[in-house]
């Protein structure tokens, strides 16, 4: 019986990004709700043949990238180097424990790579040992001399725009890679160039135009344009909740601890605001009510933050390739006042949901000393959320 193969991917992660403008390294940066790096990485997190993920940042940003991929199973950080190369051999040598046959070397500026792309690339590199996606020129290319001048048309139908995931035969490119440090080579601009220069004969592969690098601010423009035309199956979605007064000295209120001459019964922090603004995301899915995600029933959500939930809502939106676009929650109470921590509480929500405080409302009102909010005996919240998902949904 042939052995598996074992696949590792490795996440170029490491560099600044100068070109895409003010805003700090581009990896980073949102693009339809979710980080640049996020939506790089989480197709191959995700794909069932690639068995590791090895990502390389920059050392200065490892609060950036966990805080961006917390949800995703990957193994510890490689530090980068000064250039692309060394970054790419550091993920190398951080896989050598694991010995993977078959490494996947794919650049965290291209956040729309594809399962298919991915499958492609494992395909590829194990029928001929070094591969990288390709697309054609549509374009006439033009040769240019120091001056501008134009020395040279080359022919169109032999040319292609290589992309990543570039696939290889672990041991090879890891050779090649430690060849090169050891000459004082690392000029390459992708690892196909540093494998012709080995030496290696570099097949294609169909690559997809889609998947495209993200290097200027114009990229950004566009491309959020682009995945906002994707994103017309808009839905809202509303939720109610209340918790009466009990014991205590405090309540929270939209993640925010508020001092008060009592405290909330509740099986978890009692967080009404929260819990209200959960189950319209899930209304919003179609997707059952805080209560059947986190039954009261079940012990280890006693006395839990409702941050967790509320980031969990959020995360079933964008892992069906969606993003919320709008929050809002009301709270109904005589006491405490809201609204000198309005403000407080919609930087908590953004906070924890990772949306922009713009697309975030925090109201109050009171029922003008009827019923058990007017008694104080309690507080309710309703909520509305608005999210957009893909029409093929």
């Amino acid at each position: 019986m042939q052995k598996p193969v074992r696949t590792a991917a490795i996440l170029v992660a490491a560099g600044r990004g100068l070109r895409a403008g003010a805003g700090g390294p581009k990896q980073y940066r949102t693009i339809g709700g979710q980080t640049v790096i996020f939506r790089a990485m989480q197709a191959f997190c995700r794909h069932p043949d690639v068995a590791t993920v090895q990502p390389v940042v920059n050392p200065d940003d490892v609060a950036l990238f966990n805080e961006a991929v917390s949800s995703l199973r990957h193994a510890p950080p490689a530090n980068g180097g000064a250039t692309r190369q060394q970054s790419v051999h550091a993920g190398l040598e951080a896989l050598a424990n694991d010995k993977p046959d078959i490494v996947l070397i794919h650049d965290a500026a291209r956040p729309f790579v594809t399962s298919a792309v991915i499958s492609r690339a494992i395909d590829a590199a194990g029928r001929t040992g070094a591969a990288v996606p390709v697309i054609a020129v549509t374009d006439t290319i033009k040769q240019v001399d120091d001056g501008g001048d134009v020395t040279g048309t080359p022919e169109r139908a032999r040319l292609r725009i290589a992309q990543t995931p570039q696939a290889f035969r672990y041991d090879v490119i890891l050779e090649a890679h430690r060849r090169a440090a050891r000459d004082g080579r690392s000029d390459f601009t992708d690892d196909a160039a540093l494998a012709e220069w080995a030496g290696l004969t570099v097949a294609t592969f169909e690559g997809d135009a889609a998947n495209m690098k993200l290097t200027t601010p114009e990229d950004f423009v566009r491309e959020e344009a682009r995945l906002g035309a994707m994103l017309g199956d808009i839905r809202t979605g509303t939720g109610y909740d209340v918790h009466a007064f009990g014991e205590g000295d405090h309540v929270m209120i939209c993640g925010v601890r508020v001092p008060h001459n009592k405290g909330f019964l509740a099986h978890s922090d009692g967080d009404v605001g929260l819990h209200a603004l959960v189950d319209a995301i899930l209304g919003a899915l179609a997707d059952g009510d805080i209560g059947s995600h986190f039954p009261p029933s079940d012990p280890k959500w006693k006395g839990a933050s409702s941050d967790r939930f509320l980031k969990y809502a959020v995360d079933r939106v964008t892992a069906r390739g969606g993003r919320v676009a709008n929050l809002e929650v009301t709270m109904i109470c005589e006491r405490p006042k809201i609204g000198p921590l309005r403000d407080t509480m919609r930087a908590k929500i953004a906070e924890i949901s990772g949306i922009d405080i713009s697309r975030i409302a925090v109201k109050a009102t009171t029922s003008e000393r009827l019923g058990f909010t007017g008694r104080e005996e309690g507080i309710a919240a309703t909520a509305s959320a608005t999210i957009r998902l893909p029409w093929s949904e």
